[in-house]
């Protein structure tokens, strides 16, 4: 008897049409994942108004593109009831899929099964999910729905996380991560979210905290709800943690795909450049009357940012957190820029300690990931006070200062008026590396404003004088015309040109041009301490 012709060494090989069973049989049970634990279940999580983790997905990525793994994947825990109850998934949905055609990894806590909690099977399949990414060069998603450690599997479970704050950090700077809370987000889990490049926040469903409220009012006898304590806006206005606040899900995962739009891949890579629709030879006209020449007056530096980058569009990071400054990721001629610009309309665009923070974190992102820097400067010093030194405004000012200096990416940086002090040279200036200094005829570059300067230079003479405020306010404009002309700091090398500010926008993405294959090396070191 051939090869060909040998009996079958099972039964069940020759059943007719098993395979075609067995497919169908397979195809059932997908179908069966797919749907959930129970009608119940899902219910449950609708009325709490909640997507469920597939339905997020559907959202995030482009249609058809998602492909899961471990998909059939079942804890192995025993005691405490687990051993019967052995869903499909262990509560985690993973997998790879397409945003804007773009490969981007994914995990998604479903809260229908064991309230989303983390145990080991779930962990581990966590942890291949970002070592793929990782190998792929590829962002991570995670979508964060979920009641913490599984108790019952005690101490694995909490390992279970210790391997995702590792690769956290591992993949830090690599490939962009970002955190989307769609619901709980307590005790070690809110780790994993702070250690990620961006945090998304929805109201009303979202928290995260390290202790609860009930554990809070039991050691300190403060009452506080879970959403005071955690919500989606403490953590967008009071604390800094999140990134972005929405008031409803699609909106919060529509802008997760326009923010993945505007970052590469990896850090080997640039972010993706557009087609330009506006023109990189439009003037600027608006400028001349959004900015008022008075340094002492405020105006909002929102309405200058939309005018310069490509049609008007810009993604504000942190809007509503430490809001003298501004960072924002927008294009410039279709290429991708972050932008930091001080804001008069905030504390009249002073650095303190939150903005200092926010600032040196967007500096250091827009670095580890290829994008250039464009810093808009009218900044009347860092914030004087009690609260803000006892508060470490040296060591926090320290941080914005070291990203700066730390940036090997294009620098540019642009100074419409006022640049005073220790924050002019924070603020990108020439001396910390900034690669082109730009600024309007309307700047003014010194280390205080010219009535300060002038009562510390000449207060003797002042104080002599027949007629002390008219001596004073001459010496102020002498101080003023003397040292603190637009043209001061150019003559000196310290700015590189004066420019009609209705040219802005032609001028910085003509040298973000020029500097697109800057290559600057840092020393060989195993990391820089930077301030904490």
């Amino acid at each position: 008897m051939s090869v060909v012709e040998k009996e079958p060494t099972t039964a069940a090989a020759v059943e007719d049409g098993h395979l075609r069973d067995r497919a169908a049989e397979l195809a059932e049970l997908h179908e069966s994942v797919r749907r959930g634990p129970s009608d119940r279940a899902t219910e449950a999580q609708h009325a709490k108004g909640k997507l469920t983790a597939r339905e997020r997905i559907a959202l995030l990525f482009d249609d058809g593109t998602f492909t899961e793994v471990e998909e059939l994947r079942r804890h192995r825990a025993t005691g405490f009831g687990l051993e019967d109850r052995r869903p499909h998934t262990d509560g985690v949905v993973t997998g790879w899929g397409r945003v804007l055609g773009r490969t981007v990894f994914a995990y998604a806590h479903d809260f229908r099964i064991f309230g989303g909690a983390l145990g080991e099977a779930h962990a581990e399949k966590i942890h291949k999910l970002m070592d793929l990414a990782e190998a792929a060069g590829c962002p991570v998603v995670g979508l964060c729905d979920g009641a913490g450690a599984r108790i019952q599997e005690g101490v694995t479970a909490l390992a279970g996380y210790g391997g995702i704050f590792s690769r956290n950090v591992r993949n830090s700077g690599v490939i962009p991560q970002i955190s989307v809370i769609l619901g709980p987000c307590a005790g070690g889990a809110a780790y994993s979210p702070a250690l990620t490049d961006f945090v998304f926040m929805v109201r009303g469903i979202a928290q995260m905290f390290i202790t609860g409220p009930d554990v809070v009012q039991a050691v300190t006898g403060e009452v506080i709800s879970h959403d005071a304590l955690g919500g989606a806006d403490t953590h967008a206005t009071l604390s800094g943690v999140a990134h972005f606040a929405y008031d409803d899900e699609e909106s919060c995962l529509e802008d997760v795909r326009h923010l993945l739009s505007l970052l590469p891949s990896n850090n080997r890579e640039l972010a993706p450049a557009e087609p330009a629709t506006d023109p990189a030879d439009r003037r600027t006209e608006a400028l001349l009357d959004l900015v008022p020449a008075d340094p002492g007056r405020a105006y909002d530096m929102r309405p200058v940012i939309a005018e310069i980058v490509d049609d008007g569009d810009f993604l504000e990071i942190q809007e509503a957190w430490a809001t003298n400054v501004v960072c924002a990721l927008a294009r410039l001629d279709g290429q991708v820029v972050g932008i930091v610009a001080n804001q008069p309309a905030s504390y009249a665009g002073v650095l303190n300690i939150h903005a200092s923070e926010k600032a040196a974190r967007f500096v250091q992102t827009c670095d580890s990931f290829n994008i250039p820097l464009v810093t808009l400067v009218d900044v009347p010093g860092f914030l004087p006070g009690i609260d803000q030194e006892h508060g470490g405004i040296i060591r926090h000012g320290a941080k914005l200062l070291y990203a700066y200096c730390n940036a090997t990416v294009p620098r540019v940086q642009l100074i419409l008026r006022k640049a005073y002090g220790g924050a002019y040279i924070v603020m990108d200036s020439r001396s910390i590396g900034a690669d082109i200094s730009l600024a309007w005829p309307s700047n003014e570059i010194a280390v205080m404003g010219a009535e300060g300067a002038a009562n510390v230079v000449f207060r003797r003479e002042i104080v002599n004088a027949p007629d002390p405020e008219a001596t004073r306010a001459r010496l102020v404009k002498e101080y003023r015309t003397e040292l603190m002309h637009p043209y001061y700091a150019a003559e000196r090398g310290l700015v590189d040109s004066v420019i009609d500010p209705a040219e802005t926008r032609i001028r910085l993405i003509g040298a973000l041009e020029m500097l697109r294959t800057k290559h600057a090396p840092l020393p060989s070191r195993k990391h820089g301490n930077q301030p904490q």
